[in-house]
C-alpha cells in the first residue's frame, strides 16, 4: 500500500519559525557551541517568555549592552529559585553572547503570542528541538526523536492513566507526547501519569526538564553523572510500570557485559540472557520488556537489523515471541529518522497478551510506503496516517476506534481498506496477523516484509 500525503504550509508559523532560526543562527555563529549548547539559551527565554511575561517584557526594555547576558542569567537564577523543582536546570551562559544578538532574540522570541497556552509555547519548543537536531545530523537523534513517530507509539500504546519509564528519554518527546493523549481525552496529565526517565547526557536531562516544566508537567528524570541505563536502575524499574516508550541508541558496541552478570535471569532486568555479540541491541528490548508489570505495554524504536539477527540475539528473540510477548511490528520509511537515513521498526510489547485472543499471533505492518514529503532529505507522517495506521492496530485488538488524530480523514481511509464497518483483516502489502507457528518457520524473524508480502 502506498499513500504519501502532500506536506502543508502555514505562513504565520513559517514566518516566526524562520524569525526564531535566523537568531538560533546568530547564535550559532557568535559563540562556536554544539546545538544542545546553543539551543538551551532560546530555549530557556522561551520558557522565561511563557512562565513570567512581566519579567521578559522588562529585560526586552533593558539597550543592547555587554552587561544583558548577565541579567538575563540573573532573571534564570530567580525563576529557580521560585520554583525548586527547576534548580540547575535552566541555562546561565548567556554572557557568552554579544548583546546585539541577545537583543535581537529577545525581540523575535517576543512575537509569540502572548496569548499562547502551554501546548502552544511547547510546540515552539518542539520544533526548536526537531531544528537543532536537523542542524546536527546524525549526533542530533541522540536528544530527538520526531514528533510524528513519538505520536503513533503513543497513540497505539494509549497511556490514559499510569507510571511511564523511558530509560533513554532525550528532551523528553515521549512525556509530552503522553501527556497530551491525556489532555485530548479530558483526563488530567500532571494526576494520571508519573514519569521517570534517565537520560546519560545532563545537558540533555536539563531540557528534558525544562521541556516538562513548559507543558506543566513533573517527573523523576535521572541525568548526567554515572546514569547508564545498562549498569544502573535508578527506578527500580523490574515489573513496575504500565508502560514503556523508548527510542534507545542502535548498535551500541563495548558494553561491560560483566557488570550485567547479577541482573540475568527470571524476574532480573536481562530476563533471557545476554547477547554474545557486541551489540546492545537486545539489551535495550530486555530492559524494556522486564519493567512492564503484568499488564504492561511498551513501544519503542528499533534497528531493523534486530528484527532478523542471527546467532544468540535470535535465540533471546525466539524466547520472547515464546513468552507471547510481541504483540505487533511496524516497518517504517526511510528518512523518518536523523540518525540513520535508512528504514527503522517500531517493536510493540504487551504482558498481558497472552491472555487475549490474539496470543497466538503476531501483527506485522509494513508501512514503508506511508509517509509525507517535508523537503528533498527528510519526510514525516501526516497525522492522518498516524490515525490509520493506530487504528488498524486497535481492529486488530479489537479495541474501540478513535479518530482523535486524523479525524475524518483516517475514519476514511480504515473504511476505505477495511470496508464501512470495519473489522480487522489481512490485507497484501500492508498488514498480516502471522500465527506464532509461521513466525517460527521463519526462524522467529521480526521483519514485517517476511509475512506482507
Amino acid at each position: 500500500m502506498q499513500w504519501i500525503a502532500p506536506s502543508p504550509k502555514d505562513a504565520a508559523a513559517e514566518t516566526l519559525e524562520r524569525r526564531l532560526w535566523a537568531s538560533a543562527d546568530q547564535l550559532r555563529a557568535n559563540s562556536g557551541l554544539k546545538a544542545q549548547e546553543y539551543a538551551a539559551p532560546i530555549l530557556g527565554l522561551i520558557f522565561l517568555r511563557f512562565a513570567d511575561a512581566g519579567r521578559y517584557d522588562a529585560l526586552q526594555q533593558l539597550p543592547e549592552s555587554p552587561g544583558l547576558g548577565s541579567r538575563i542569567a540573573a532573571a534564570m537564577e530567580q525563576i529557580e529559585h521560585d520554583q525548586p523543582q527547576l534548580a540547575g536546570v535552566l541555562p546561565k551562559n548567556y554572557h557568552l553572547f554579544a548583546g546585539s544578538v541577545l537583543k535581537e532574540l529577545l525581540r523575535n522570541i517576543a512575537a509569540i503570542p502572548a496569548a499562547s497556552d502551554y501546548d502552544g509555547f511547547g510546540r515552539i519548543y518542539e520544533y526548536f528541538l526537531g531544528a537543532f537536531a536537523r542542524s546536527e545530523g546524525q549526533r542530533g537523534g541522540e536528544f530527538y526523536t520526531p514528533a510524528c513517530i513519538v505520536r503513533l507509539l503513543t497513540e497505539i500504546l494509549a497511556p490514559y492513566h499510569g507510571r511511564i519509564l523511558d530509560p533513554a528519554c532525550g528532551t523528553g518527546g515521549m512525556f509530552v507526547s503522553s501527556a497530551r493523549f491525556v489532555a485530548q481525552h479530558r483526563l488530567n496529565p500532571a494526576s494520571a501519569l508519573a514519569l521517570h526517565g534517565i537520560e546519560k547526557s545532563a545537558e540533555t536531562g536539563r531540557l528534558c526538564r525544562l521541556n516538562l516544566a513548559l507543558h506543566g508537567l513533573c517527573g523523576d528524570i535521572r541525568h548526567g553523572g554515572d546514569s547508564n541505563s545498562y549498569y544502573d536502575d535508578p527506578h527500580n524499574a523490574c515489573g513496575r510500570f504500565d508502560f514503556v516508550l523508548a527510542n534507545p541508541p542502535f548498535n551500541v558496541n563495548a558494553v561491560d557485559k560483566d557488570r550485567l552478570a547479577h541482573a540475568v535471569g527470571h524476574g532480573r532486568r536481562y530476563p533471557f540472557g545476554l547477547p554474545r555479540t557486541d551489540n546492545a541491541n537486545y539489551l535495550w528490548i530486555q530492559l524494556f520488556y522486564s519493567a512492564l508489570n503484568s499488564t504492561g505495554r511498551a513501544g519503542f524504536v528499533m534497528a531493523n537489523s534486530a528484527a532478523d539477527a542471527r546467532a544468540s540475539e535470535q535465540e533471546l528473540r525466539q524466547a520472547l515471541i515464546a513468552d507471547r510477548a510481541v504483540d505487533g511490528m511496524i516497518a517504517m520509511s526511510s528518512n523518518l529518522f536523523y540518525t540513520a537515513a535508512l528504514p527503522c521498526t517500531l517493536w510493540f510489547l504487551d504482558r498481558s497478551k497472552r491472555r487475549t485472543p490474539r496470543a497466538d499471533t503476531v501483527l506485522f505492518v509494513d508501512a514503508r510506503r506511508i509517509y509525507r514529503q517535508v523537503d528533498r532529505a527528510h519526510r514525516d507522517l501526516a497525522p492522518a496516517q498516524v490515525g490509520f495506521l493506530a487504528n488498524l492496530v486497535r481492529l486488530y485488538r479489537q479495541e474501540a476506534l478513535d479518530f482523535t488524530v486524523g479525524g475524518a480523514e483516517a475514519e476514511a481511509k480504515i473504511a476505505e481498506v477495511f470496508g464501512p464497518r470495519p473489522e480487522y483483516a489481512d490485507v497484501v502489502g500492508l498488514c498480516k496477523a502471522a500465527p506464532l507457528s509461521e513466525v517460527a518457520a521463519h526462524g522467529g524473524s521480526l521483519n514485517p516484509c517476511r509475512y506482507v508480502g
